[in-house]
């Protein structure tokens, strides 16, 4: 059985994939339940997916999929969960998806990118790495970068994963960017414009977000996709 709170996030993200075709940030799903913090967000989450109502993907930055739902909300809701007969039942998970082979493309990794304290500014690639064609949009150029710190968890990075940056002068409000901060830091954090000034927010409380004049803050690219090594 799922609290009120679970049942009205699990609601959110249902009704804002089937309108949009990806997941809310966790900062709308904080505002929709009018959370003071994304950490209540996260212990959700983790609630929702222990109960087997949501996995989260490895692969991507908004990493969230919907595997059912509560008799309450299938009436309405149209959804399915996808089943894949095997032909070994007993051994083979029923919501398993099969693996299609896809194109990979080789990204330079070009060191290691802040999401907590920043560390030095990217330099040059110190190896590369395979990432599915299915990541990259056909505008722009892309790299990947090494991901060292925990501020932005709550966005579904960890330390360690491997993130995948389109290359772009641009942010939106709302989008993960590497940002370089006065010529010398570089950091992964959520754009947000503010007045005169820009906002790189972290996705982890511990972390304040820092709030920085326009002409500190030189975006280098927008994240597009995430990899995970286990």
């Amino acid at each position: 059985m799922l609290t009120k709170k679970q049942l009205d996030l699990l609601q959110f993200i249902h009704k804002r994939m089937q309108r949009d075709g990806v997941p809310p940030s966790f900062d709308e799903m904080k505002e929709a339940l009018n959370l003071r913090s994304k950490s209540g967000i996260h212990r959700l989450i983790t609630a929702l997916e222990e109960r087997g109502f949501i996995r989260r993907l490895a692969h991507r930055a908004r990493a969230i999929e919907i595997v059912k739902l509560p008799d309450s909300m299938m009436s309405d809701s149209g959804f399915t969960p996808k089943v894949i007969d095997g032909g070994r039942p007993d051994t083979t998970p029923r919501d398993a998806i099969p693996v299609e082979a896809v194109h990979a493309m080789e990204l330079p990794v070009m060191g290691r990118i802040a999401a907590g304290v920043p560390i030095e500014a990217i330099s040059h690639a110190s190896h590369h790495v395979a990432v599915p064609g299915s990541m990259l949009s056909s505008q722009g150029e892309h790299y990947a970068l090494e991901v060292k710190g925990d501020s932005m968890i709550n966005a579904g990075i960890n330390d360690g994963d491997v993130v995948v940056i389109r290359e772009t002068s641009t942010a939106k409000d709302g989008d993960i960017v590497v940002a370089l901060v006065e010529d010398h830091e570089a950091t992964l954090k959520t754009f947000r414009r503010n007045g005169a000034s820009i906002a790189l927010e972290a996705a982890n409380p511990a972390y304040e977000t820092r709030v920085l004049p326009a002409d500190k803050v030189k975006v280098q690219g927008r994240l597009v996709g995430l990899i995970r090594t286990y």
